[in-house]
Order: structure tokens, then C-alpha cells, then sequence
């Protein structure tokens, strides 16, 4: 994936190589440079490389054209630094990473990294641990188009993020994972510095976390904070970022972080609060909910997963009812709704377009007619692990004019007779069962029902953009082509899986 081996000498072909047509005619060379930018942009990156060494006009169109780069941070990348950024000098979103068992680059080659890169705008350091408060002074000082900085697995604690904030006035967002220096920071904490302008802090898995409280507290512009499963109380931090004057706050993700009613309760002094995403918090309970419902009412997105603690219940669903009109996705996970709170969210939200229910153990066939039935802006609808049968399904027939996505999954209850139905009667709806898995684990009775206790995450491909780490475009590309290659494929193949996984559990018996 790195690109150094790029730099060295190739052989590229002769600049009067042509591709000439049945009549002899130069086509591609005719194109314009902004042409084969594009075409270089829409390819993954080994093509990418090959069509490089086409001829020197690509080579340079491609270099040009190029803004995302991936690099191994081995210590001896310093000496290809120079060279590499002459070649690519469009880069704005570079990543540096290093395995955990090997060393990394130091202050020197990121300070060498931040004076080649002119026109770097975006960061990526993975797991470079050789980087101290010096080569992140640099990376301010020398990166002054800098608007998102990104670390996972490092250690240059809290002396390094003040020394990036000290130098970097133009950052914007800024996603911290996994910072190990930070957990005997002696008491210090960090401030915004100098980046005044700062709009998003996505912090993960940081022990000691209310280091960034000064930050977070004094950073005026702040539009969206992203807590994930950091230590420590942060009901006193959100309480003085959400009162404070004019506060801008848009979207706040907290996931298994220590905050209570009294956190949430402040929350809901943010007007301007449009995403909300409670996660496994167990101290929350009805009466946050109702708090930040009853005043942020520009809410659109509402994601809570209740982690089946049952602190959630009927009081906050139905104030979502009440007070959810603007509301157009909603992800309920572990929670059990009755029909009566389905009922008040199925007429009260009129606008809302996608709905996910996993994990509940109280959505059968009533509450999913009910929302056949009254859902009428609905587009997407994921059933997961609920006690739902061909009854309720078959209720998306003629419900729910304007669904155009079902997916039901881990309801062992549905059969391939619903799907077959709805396949029939509303032939544009896309349909994503997995009817053949369930069949085939009820033909052994031995089975373990632990498939059933796993984290209900994979439902709707909803529009919000969770936090997922900054990494390169074309490692996360590749990864993405061989996981899709590996999903099960259903439809036409369906009696074909049925019998193979049915022969497989079979032998396996015999064998036992």
C-alpha cells in the first residue's frame, strides 16, 4: 500500500507511445490531462500504479492527480521523503502507520514530513511511538493548512496534543484513539490553544480521558462530540459545553461513557442538537430522554441502545412520539417497546424515513403491523433478533407505501414463504432475509443460541457517518472487496446453502 518503492528509478516507456484506433487514429493521447485525473481517481491503487508507467505523461498526470497517500512509518522513510513529495505534491490526506512490533518515525522525519507536504490538510498517525511534543510542534508550526489530525496508538500524551494545539490554527476536527501517554499525565490538562476554530473531537478507548475537558469545554465552536468508551465522569464536561453562551453543539455519540440524567439533562439546553447517539450508558435512564426530547426539538437522528438494562422504557419511547416530529431515523437496540409506545412513535414521527429495531423481546407480529400500518413516510426497516413471524411481515404487502428497503435478520420465526410473498406483491422493494440460516440451524437441535446474544450493530445502511477511524482510501477500499466477496449469497442459491450447511452439521454429528 505504501507508496516509496514509486520513488525510486522505473522504466517508463518512451513519451511517443501511443494506443492507436482500428484506423489509426491517436485517441488517447487527445485526452485532456483533466480527463485522465479522473479516470486515474476512479482506479484502485495497483492499477493506479500500473497505468503510471504507461508513458511520461501519465506518470506525471498521475502523480499530480494523486491526494491520498499511504505510507509504512519505518524509520528509514526520512530518506525518501524529499523525493517522494517532489513526485506527489497534490497529497492532502496522508497516513503514516506502524506495526506494533516494529519502530517507528521520529520527530525528525514527521517535522521533514510537515515542511515537504505543502499542501497537507489532513493527518493520519497510526501507532508511532517514536513522535514526542517536538515532532508535534513541528507538525502545527510547519502544517499550516492542517484541518484534521487523527492518532491511534501513540504515546506523545498530553505535552504533544498541547503542542499541536499551540501551533495549529486552521485545525478543525481532531480524533484521538488509544493515547497511552496520556495516562500519567501528572495532572496537566489540554487547552484549545490557539485552534479556535475546532468543530469535531472524537475521542476513543482513552483512559483518563478528562484531560480533554479544558479542550472541550473551551472550544467556542464545537459542533460534534464523540465519546467512546473513555474513563471517567464526563456529566461535569457536558454540562459546561452545553450551557455555555451560544452553544453550536449538532451531534453528540456517547458510547459506554460514564454519564448519567444529569449529563443529558444539560444536553438538552443545546437547540441546535440535531444527532444524539446513546450507547450502552447504563446511568441513563427515562427521564434524560424525556429532557432532551422535549427541548431539542431539530432532533432528526436517534440512535440508544439500552444494552437490554431495561433503564429505558415507556416514558422515553413514548416522548419520542410526542415529541419527535422532526425525527427521520431512529435505531432502537435492547430496548422492548410495547405497542402502545410503537403506536404514539408510529403516529407522532411523521417524518421519519428510517426505523431499526434489534434485540427487542417485545416486537412481535402486532407492534410490527402497527408499524405496517401507520409508518407511511417509511423507506427503511431492519428487524433484528425480535419474536416476529410470517404474519407480521407479511404486513409490509401492502403497508408502508414507500418502503423501498426491508431487512430482517436472526428472526427464526420467518420463513421463505414471507419473503416469497413480499417478493411478489411488491416487486420493487428490496428484500434482505437470511430465512436459509435460520433453517439450517433449526435442523440442529444442538445448536448453541449464543448466535442470539451478540451486539445487535449490523442493521439499516442508515445515512450517519459513526465513527470509524480515519484511515487511508485505499487500504479501506480493499478491505471492504474482500469482505463483500465473502458475504453469503442468497436468492436463486437458496436450496443450494440449505443442503450444503445441513450436510456439513450432519457429518460433523457422524464424525462425533
Amino acid at each position: 500500500m505504501g507508496q516509496s518503492s514509486s520513488v525510486h528509478a522505473v522504466q517508463i516507456p518512451p513519451s511517443n507511445f501511443n494506443y492507436l484506433s482500428n484506423s489509426g487514429d491517436d485517441l488517447i493521447s487527445e485526452l485532456p490531462d483533466e480527463c485522465l485525473a479522473l479516470i486515474f481517481q476512479s482506479l484502485g491503487s495497483g492499477d493506479r500504479k500500473s497505468c503510471s508507467l504507461v508513458c511520461q505523461r501519465w506518470f506525471g498526470v498521475e502523480a499530480q492527480s494523486r491526494q491520498t497517500l499511504y505510507l509504512k512509518a519505518r524509520p528509514d522513510v526520512v530518506s525518501i521523503i524529499p523525493g517522494l513529495f517532489s513526485r506527489f505534491d497534490s497529497i492532502t490526506k496522508l497516513t503514516l502507520r506502524s506495526h506494533r512490533t516494529s519502530r517507528s518515525l521520529d520527530d525528525e522525519a514527521l517535522s521533514l514530513v510537515a515542511t515537504e507536504c505543502r499542501k497537507l490538510s489532513r493527518i493520519n498517525l497510526r501507532g508511532c511511538r517514536e513522535v514526542t511534543e517536538i515532532g508535534m510542534a513541528a507538525l502545527g508550526l510547519y502544517a499550516k493548512g492542517l484541518k484534521k489530525f487523527s492518532c491511534g496508538s501513540c504515546t506523545f500524551g498530553v505535552k504533544g496534543m498541547n503542542a499541536l494545539l499551540d501551533n495549529s490554527s486552521s485545525l478543525e476536527e481532531l480524533s484521538v484513539k488509544r493515547l497511552h501517554g496520556i495516562k500519567n499525565s501528572g495532572g496537566e490538562m489540554i487547552n484549545p490553544g490557539v485552534a479556535a476554530s475546532l468543530k469535531s473531537i472524537r475521542l476513543k478507548e482513552i483512559h483518563n480521558g478528562q484531560c480533554f475537558g479544558p479542550l472541550i469545554v473551551g472550544s467556542k465552536n464545537l459542533r460534534s462530540l464523540k465519546l467512546l468508551r473513555c474513563s471517567g465522569d464526563w456529566d461535569i464536561v457536558v454540562k459546561k459545553a452545553a450551557r455555555r453562551e451560544n452553544s453550536c453543539l449538532f451531534e453528540v455519540y456517547l458510547d459506554r461513557a460514564q454519564i448519567s440524567d444529569i449529563g443529558l439533562t444539560a444536553l438538552s439546553n443545546c437547540s441546535e442538537l440535531e444527532i444524539l447517539h446513546l450507547i450502552k450508558n447504563v446511568d441513563c435512564t427515562d427521564a434524560g430522554v424525556v429532557a432532551v426530547l422535549e427541548k431539542c426539538r431539530s432532533l432528526r437522528k436517534l440512535h440508544i441502545d439500552g444494552w437490554r438494562t431495561n433503564r429505558i422504557g415507556e416514558e422515553g419511547l413514548v416522548s419520542i412520539g410526542k415529541h419527535g416530529a422532526m425525527l427521520q431515523e431512529l435505531v432502537l437496540i435492547g430496548i422492548n417497546p410495547s405497542l402502545f409506545s410503537l403506536d404514539a412513535i408510529a403516529s407522532g414521527c411523521k417524518k421519519l424515513e428510517r426505523l431499526a429495531i434489534c434485540g427487542s423481546e417485545t416486537v412481535a407480529d402486532p407492534e410490527i403491523s402497527c408499524i405496517a400500518a401507520k409508518c407511511a413516510a417509511l423507506k427503511k426497516l431492519c428487524i433484528k433478533s425480535c419474536p416476529v413471524s410470517d404474519q407480521g411481515i407479511e404486513a409490509f404487502a401492502e403497508g408502508c407505501p414507500n418502503l423501498m428497503k426491508l431487512k430482517v435478520k436472526k428472526c427464526r420465526a420467518v420463513t421463505s414463504e414471507a419473503e416469497a410473498l413480499l417478493r411478489s406483491n411488491r416487486r420493487s422493494l428490496i428484500i434482505d432475509f437470511d430465512v436459509c440460516e435460520v433453517e439450517v440451524e433449526a435442523v440442529d437441535g444442538s445448536a448453541s443460541d449464543a448466535g442470539t446474544q451478540e451486539d445487535d450493530a449490523e442493521f439499516l445502511p442508515l445515512e450517519s457517518q459513526e465513527v470509524a477511524d480515519t484511515a487511508s482510501s485505499e487500504a479501506s477500499s480493499s478491505r471492504k472487496g474482500r469482505a463483500s466477496t465473502s458475504k453469503p449469497k442468497f436468492g436463486l442459491f437458496r436450496g443450494n446453502c440449505f443442503l450444503t450447511r445441513a450436510r456439513k452439521r450432519w457429518s460433523n454429528k457422524a464424525s462425533t
